[in-house]
């Protein structure tokens, strides 16, 4: 009897988790009640006090889902592509590979990060840990290329993302993600192509142009125009 019940939990727990998610992105985490997890996953409402104590705890649940997805994907792209450069525009195409859910509802990931950052409690740090982890391989890729203004472009690169997803959830127009995620990938194969010469003194002007990134990172794709 142990041995069975042991073997449902993790799979009644993952559906709540499921369920978190998507009534969290549909409608918040203030808006999202235990009563619409219970629904979304399917699983009695009784049940998700037996694995959660607390709205607290399972929208913590839900941001270390997150992050694990985000560690196991960027994980494969490790491993499916084998130039920097590849694994970045590869990137690119997969955060622009739903633009109808993020048009109707925007970033998941992005969109709980804006509202619960808004407290200062564990699940907002547990949000910026969230990002961390795709700023760091982003600027791991970067600094594969050559470039010594890596993290600015981790930077950017993320910022426009999850700018381009503000837009098009705004005006619901899905088109948006598209567009920006073939700009992004020009900007990509720009840089590429400048790694060599970034490494350089003489070219340490050019490349504080794109550093300005930093507090303007919505002009990071204009690098493709130099």
């Amino acid at each position: 009897m142990t041995a069975s019940v042991t073997s449902e939990r993790p799979g009644k727990r993952d559906r709540l988790v499921a369920g978190a998610r998507e009534a969290i992105h549909r409608q918040g985490a203030e808006a999202t009640t235990l009563a619409d997890v219970a629904e979304a996953s399917g699983v009695g409402l009784g049940n998700v006090y037996y694995y959660f104590k607390s709205k607290h705890e399972l929208v913590a649940a839900v941001i270390e889902s997150y992050a694990q997805e985000s560690r196991e994907r960027l994980s494969r792209l490790e491993q499916q592509h084998r130039t920097p450069r590849a694994r970045l525009k590869a990137l690119v195409r997969l955060l622009v590979s739903q633009p109808d859910q993020v048009a109707l509802y925007g970033c998941p990931g992005g969109s709980l990060c804006s509202e619960l950052g808004k407290h200062d409690n564990d699940l907002a740090w547990a949000c910026k840990e969230l990002m961390d982890t795709p700023v760091a391989w982003i600027e791991q890729q970067f600094k594969a290329m050559g470039r010594r203004d890596a993290r600015d472009l981790a930077f950017a690169l993320l910022a426009s993302y999850e700018g381009i997803a503000l837009l098009a959830n705004t005006f619901r127009d899905p088109e948006l993600m598209a567009h920006e995620g073939r700009r992004l990938e020009r900007w990509i194969d720009s840089l590429a192509g400048d790694s060599k010469v970034a490494l350089t003194g003489e070219s340490s002007r050019k490349a504080a142009g794109v550093a300005v990134i930093k507090t303007d990172p919505a002009s990071a794709p204009r690098a493709d125009r130099r």
